[in-house]
């Protein structure tokens, strides 16, 4: 493959479809039915082994694995996928597994990603948009993290959970059943705090909803309601604050329980 933005040390396999303005460095290995997007970077030394789909303007460190076999003794090399959306920066040694047969056959992650070195996104896991997943962060296979969520250093994700949109997941906390949208939990074992209000400050929500949020947290960890019960009080509430139906949807979505 001529072209004078991909470094002649790197292997392309003749399946590959390489957008424009793509930069591929040193030492790189793109392995069949690959696709990358207009404007991306891989740095160097980076293996993206087959079957994944980048968008655009994606940068790539040095040491990542991308759209590998999944680890997961039920695979047996059915085609699966894996799908990267546009403007994500995969920090040094991230990894990232295509899906599994059984799981739906598509591990996805979204736009806008930032994921710190040494992140594994295990096979068929959801990540939606403009998260953080800072150092050794690891989500186990089948989970589902929502739009703007954060995830502290070497926090880890037990398999098929959910963490909500906003919420925010403490440094080397262990999280073991589902994460309601907006909540911040910490500590070992994990506990829910609070809101995220700094992060909803930032992001433009209004004095009124972090207002009703607040409630919110109060009415389904101090008040001691059933669960049922606090999403009744919450639906009661919800006219008028779109943060409260994306609230209720996380608590009614929960297959595994929440952390309460």
């Amino acid at each position: 493959m001529s072209n004078d933005l991909i470094d002649e040390r790197s292997q392309i396999h003749a399946t590959a479809e390489i957008g424009s303005d793509v930069q591929i460095g040193p030492w790189c290995v793109i392995g069949q039915n690959v696709t990358i997007g207009e404007g991306s970077v891989l740095e160097s030394h980076i293996v993206i082994r087959s079957n994944t789909k980048i968008g655009r303007n994606n940068r790539i460190l040095q040491f990542s694995s991308i759209g590998e076999d999944p680890a997961d003794k039920k695979f047996q090399g059915e085609e699966t996928w894996l799908e990267i959306g546009d403007n994500n920066i995969f920090r040094e040694g991230v990894t990232a597994h295509r899906g599994t047969g059984s799981g739906g056959g598509i591990t996805k992650i979204g736009c806008s990603n930032l994921l710190m070195p040494y992140v594994h996104i295990a096979h068929d896991c959801e990540v939606g948009n403009n998260t953080v997943f800072a150092n050794n962060v690891g989500i186990s296979g089948h989970v589902e993290v929502g739009d703007w969520a954060i995830l502290g250093g070497y926090a880890g994700v037990n398999q098929f959970l959910k963490i909500g949109a906003h919420a925010m997941v403490g440094g080397m906390t262990h999280i073991t059943n589902d994460i309601p949208a907006f909540m911040i939990v910490s500590g070992r074992p994990a506990s829910v705090r609070s809101i995220n209000a700094i992060g909803l400050e930032r992001r433009g929500f209004d004095k009124d909803s972090i207002g009703d949020l607040r409630e919110a947290f109060k009415i389904i960890y101090k008040r001691k309601y059933s669960l049922q019960e606090a999403i009744d009080q919450l639906k009661a509430m919800r006219e008028g604050c779109e943060a409260l139906q994306v609230l209720i949807d996380s608590l009614e979505s929960s297959e595994k329980g929440i952390h309460r």
